[in-house]
């Protein structure tokens, strides 16, 4: 074949010698592609039994190993939350055990009787003299009585 002339009569050329061509006829191709109508309308397709079971053993092995992942992760993500709740009550538990021992100290201080003493003589109470003060005792049944509790009359609406 001449680099100046193109034959353009049904051409069957390698792909190697096409290039060549299209290369010297400047843009002008000398393939010809015919369209060609296919009807597939009479075909039918004949279920395969074995192709079937075979869709549905993998179905359900991606089905079981999606149900293990998740429930591993539900696993995973609950013991991440309990964490953070031990964790929250961790720090609860710390932060109620320092106001107890915050409150015990308030109530030791306020206890303490030097610090009685000086409120009650602040507002005008005096020290017991010698026989003001009677002690109690429940084994004693001889001792004098403080209080007596007397029966109450209970009265009904009417």
């Amino acid at each position: 074949m001449a680099a100046g002339t193109m034959n353009i009569t049904g051409m069957i050329v390698p792909v190697e010698a096409r290039a060549a061509v299209r290369r010297s006829v400047a843009g002008i191709t000398p393939e010809f592609y015919f369209q060609k109508t296919i009807d597939n309308s009479r075909l039918v397709k004949i279920s395969d039994p074995q192709r079937r079971r075979e869709i549905r053993m993998f179905s359900a092995s991606v089905l079981a190993l999606f149900l293990l992942m998740m429930f591993y992760a539900w696993q995973h993500f609950s013991s991440i939350e309990y964490g953070y709740r031990i964790e929250a009550q961790k720090a609860e538990r710390d932060r109620l055990t320092e106001m107890n021992r915050t409150l015990k100290l308030e109530a030791a201080s306020l206890r303490d009787p030097g610090r009685i003493d000086t409120l009650a003589r602040q507002m005008g109470l005096e020290s017991p003299e010698p026989g003001q003060v009677i002690q109690m005792n429940p084994d004693d049944t001889a001792a004098p009585v403080m209080a007596r509790a007397t029966p109450v009359a209970v009265i009904t609406a009417r």
